[in-house]
């Protein structure tokens, strides 16, 4: 595959897949790159129970069915053909700088990494409150903020000692964490009733909540395009991972509601945070349930360390792009970015005095806003650079691009119109932050009161990269 130069046919296998890619720091391969997506996305069915709860089990069934295609297969697309475009650790803050300029790239890069730092204050928090009913001391106080800030400096060790560690710990826990589902889901064949799966009320759904928990439980899937500066061949490894990811992140939410809701009388009620663990008591007994408790206790935990790395890495790829001071490229011993992960480690303490219900809101909001840049940054790419190389590329031309992108466009819309008063002005606050801080960090630039630099790696994969396009 390749495009014309000035009447020279350039292939794409000549781009260099990553600025660091002949470095000695060990890259990521597929296995476990398709568990950091999946930790990134999911990390599992727990948090779906209140699909039930707010539609019935018809509703929730179809909505993990029906939602990947409106939402994740998208965006899923969207991040294999642009993160292969750009292979590098900045991810959607290039594809947005390529795309709009410099400033709304630093934008895009503040919000995503303040909504994945927002999103990050949960997993801590969510891991205790699954520990707190054997070790009631954890439930509040001084003993629940040391075992938070504790539990934060471990997992940051682990980020900083490498991200193929990262990965591996990732494939242990999701291998540990959904386990207990498939031994449910054996035990359960004799009670299963399929005629439970079809009870819907359209006029007792409680839509808000619905849309909600399914946007939430089926998101950031461009947050993997920050790690592919760190991944083994990213061209063809990215797509790949996010293609079995998808398939894993459908299923792991789908199975299980299968499970629990064709095995277990009815009770919507019942259906909030938790509750599969009821279901693998009644199914298996005390040991399921304990196994299923300490799944979605780990589950937490891969989580925070997949989101950690996407978000240090950012930090790294956007100083290499000069968008940040050059403390923020520098690497440790393990090739690991030490002042980013040490930043985004402080924003989670920070944060985690929110409430779980302010934490998601104000997260989703900043999350939405960054989605609809990197939807006009995809569309404008395919506009201004049609023959730019892309090693993935997404059929139907640039028409095609933009009618797959008003579904989502559309929800993402109705998130943000859900979102209460005091949520979107603390939003709108952290977005004027960035309005500010931008112009400030180019004053430091100019008045060399802070060193900046572009990664000469960057320099001569940028210069390549602009004369891909098609000269006239």
């Amino acid at each position: 595959m390749g495009t014309l130069n000035g009447g020279d046919y350039v292939a794409v296998d000549d781009l260099p897949s990553s600025p660091r890619e002949n470095n000695n720091v060990r890259k990521v391969s597929v296995l476990p790159l398709i568990f950091l997506i999946f930790y990134e996305v999911s990390g599992g069915p727990f948090g779906v129970e209140d699909t039930v709860h707010a539609a019935g089990p018809l509703l929730a069934l179809l909505g993990f069915l029906v939602f990947p295609l409106i939402w994740s297969v998208p965006e899923a697309l969207i991040t294999a053909e642009m993160g292969t475009m750009f292979p590098e650790n900045s991810g959607y803050v290039v594809w947005v700088s390529s795309a709009l300029g410099p400033f709304w790239g630093f934008q895009q890069g503040w919000m995503k990494w303040l909504s994945g730092v927002i999103d990050n204050a949960l997993y801590p928090v969510l891991f205790l409150d699954y520990l707190k009913s054997g070790i009631p001391a954890l439930g509040g106080g001084l003993p629940r903020t040391v075992s938070a800030w504790g539990l934060t400096a471990v997992l940051t060790y682990l980020n900083y000692r490498g991200l193929h560690i990262v990965g591996w710990v990732a494939v242990l826990i999701g291998l540990f964490s959904l386990l207990p589902f498939v031994v449910m889901g054996l035990l359960s064949i004799p009670d299963l009733k399929p005629s439970r799966w079809y009870v819907t009320n359209l006029d007792d759904v409680d839509w808000n909540l619905y849309l909600n928990t399914l946007f939430w439980n089926l998101n950031y899937w461009d947050s993997i395009s920050t790690l592919a500066g760190e991944v083994e061949n990213p061209k063809k490894t990215l797509p790949k991972a996010l293609f079995y990811a998808l398939i894993l992140v459908v299923l792991g939410y789908f199975f299980p509601l299968l499970i629990g809701t064709g095995a277990v009388p009815l009770d919507r009620k019942l259906w909030t945070d938790g509750y599969f663990s009821e279901i693998a008591m009644i199914i298996g007994g005390v040991w399921l349930r304990w196994w299923l408790q300490a799944a979605a206790a780990m589950s937490n935990m891969g989580m925070f360390v997949a989101e950690m790395s996407s978000d240090a890495f950012q930090l790294q790829g956007m100083a290499e792009r000069g968008m940040l001071p050059e403390f923020f490229a520098k690497r440790s011993r393990y090739g690991t970015p030490v002042t980013g992960i040490l930043f985004s480690a402080s924003g989670v303490i920070l944060l985690s005095w929110l409430s779980f219900q302010e934490i998601v809101a104000a997260e989703n909001f900043l999350y939405c806003f960054g989605m609809i840049l990197e939807f006009i940054a995809f569309i404008w790419m395919r506009i201004k650079q049609p023959t730019a190389p892309r090693p993935f590329k997404i059929p139907g031309g640039t028409a095609g691009a933009i009618i797959m992108c008003i579904p989502p466009t559309l929800l993402i819309c109705v998130v943000m119109a859900f979102s209460s008063f005091k949520v979107m002005v603390i939003s709108l606050i952290a977005m004027a932050i960035g309005f500010l801080m931008q112009p400030c960090l180019k004053f430091l630039e100019r008045n060399r009161l802070m060193k900046f630099s572009v990664s000469p790696e960057l320099s001569d994969l940028d210069n390549e990269e602009s004369n891909y396009s098609l000269v006239n």
